[in-house]
């Protein structure tokens, strides 16, 4: 539906008539200043001082002046009668020139930043004129509407903003919605749009304005009402945003509106006044449950890999313990693999070095005392306890007949432990 046209000046008709009265006065006054004819220069017919002029004979006159005005001729005869037509016929052209001219500078317009100038031509679209200085032909036959397509224009869903975009007033009919599981909703929008296309802006919807403004309130409650409250409260803002803008912008388009969506802002989701105390408990309990869930993850996070660390040690070290004791039981079957080699050649050498060897190895963890028994008696005293608190090794006593058990015991400590080295050859 194309919109209503709004209501032309009137200004250069207007204009025309003020010259033209205006010529006319400037006429008359050059006909009562003109020179000659004696005391003749009553334009009314020249009564002097005779009496008020006749009501009839100033109508006449006035009727001549304005036929000689027009190019006319006057009534009265006489050899004046074609010089006044050509002066008034003079004056004629000379208004309608300047008339002319001020109608052609009338059509001169300029089209600010950021706005565009739409020409209808006797009231049909003619052209789209960019910013800049430019001219048309004046009215009536050209008409201009300027339109701003930079302006960021808004319309408010469930609320309007007060004086600064401070105070807001709820609108409770636009702000209550339902949703899908039948909770109600009370949801406060704000839609941002700007002007595309001028021309499809201007003439292809009546009120676009308004129209966008039930757009954006159909296409929230359509959205509101295919989720359900929780969604809509909590995670699913953002959807909701991107959803509601891309309903809106499907019929504008199909209106050819010439109006872009170019942001959508959910300003407030809350349930309605009624239960909001009830529901600020539900969402306390909610943060609590996430909290303690998100404590519990973290120390869970921290014991598991401790947990798996530990039985990750575990497992190499049982298999470490597994390599060792299969490389010694290798290592001793390949020993004992090549000493039965060495008994199947010579049995009675590898006889007598594997007793040296076992003695040699017994022998080395144990402590020795040797006792040379043709100088000892029967009563020596020997100090074991202190024998075996020394560094092991082969410990030589000598003792005399005559020396009693004291003695015996002096001497052996005066004379000291002689340790002696065993070797495979004194064996």
């Amino acid at each position: 539906m194309l919109r209503a046209q709004p209501k032309l000046p009137r200004i250069h008709i207007l204009g025309f008539l003020i010259i033209t009265h205006f010529s006319h006065a400037t006429e008359l006054n050059m006909a009562w200043n003109e020179p000659g004819g004696g005391n003749n220069k009553d334009p009314w017919g020249g009564r002097g001082d005779q009496g008020p002029p006749d009501l009839e004979e100033v109508v006449r006159k006035m009727q001549d002046k304005l036929g000689g005005l027009f190019g006319g001729r006057k009534k009265s005869g006489g050899g004046g009668g074609g010089g006044g037509s050509g002066a008034g016929f003079t004056g004629f052209g000379l208004i309608a020139g300047i008339a002319a001219v001020v109608w052609l500078f009338s059509g001169i317009y300029i089209v600010d930043e950021g706005k565009q100038g739409v020409i209808l031509r006797f009231g049909a679209f003619y052209e789209v004129t960019m910013p800049g200085p430019h001219w048309r032909i004046p009215y009536p036959v050209d008409q201009v509407e300027i339109v701003d397509v930079e302006q960021r224009r808004f319309v408010e869903i469930g609320y309007r903003s007060g004086d600064a975009g401070q105070t807001r007033v709820a609108v409770p009919r636009e702000a209550l919605m339902l949703t899908k599981d039948e909770n109600i909703v009370n949801i406060k929008l704000a839609v941002q749009y700007q002007v595309s296309d001028s021309r499809k802006y201007l003439f292809s919807v009546r009120d676009p304005n308004s129209v966008l403004k039930q757009l954006a309130e159909s296409a929230i409650r359509e959205v509101i009402g295919q989720n359900e409250m929780d969604f809509v409260l909590k995670e699913g803002r953002a959807e909701v945003v991107s959803r509601v803008k891309q309903v809106m912008q499907i019929p504008l388009d199909k209106y050819n509106s010439g109006l872009l969506v170019s942001d959508v802002n959910l300003q407030d989701a809350q349930p309605p006044e009624e239960v909001q105390a009830a529901f600020s408990d539900a969402i306390k309990a909610r943060e609590d449950k996430e909290r303690l869930k998100n404590e519990a993850e973290a120390y869970a996070n921290d014991i598991i890999p401790k947990a798996r660390g530990a039985a990750a040690r575990q497992i190499q070290e049982a298999e470490a313990y597994r390599e060792a004791l299969i490389a010694k039981a290798e290592g001793e079957a390949s020993r004992f693999s090549q000493l039965l080699k060495e008994y199947t050649r010579a049995p009675e050498i590898t006889r007598k070095r594997l007793y040296f060897e076992t003695m040699e190895s017994v022998l080395a963890r144990t402590g020795v005392v040797l006792m040379d028994g043709e100088n000892a008696n029967s009563l020596m005293y020997l100090p074991i306890d202190q024998l075996m608190k020394q560094a092991p090794g082969v410990r030589q006593f000598s003792g005399s007949n005559n020396a009693d058990n004291n003695s015996q015991a002096g001497t052996a400590d005066e004379q000291g432990v002689r340790p002696t080295r065993r070797s495979r050859e004194a064996r």
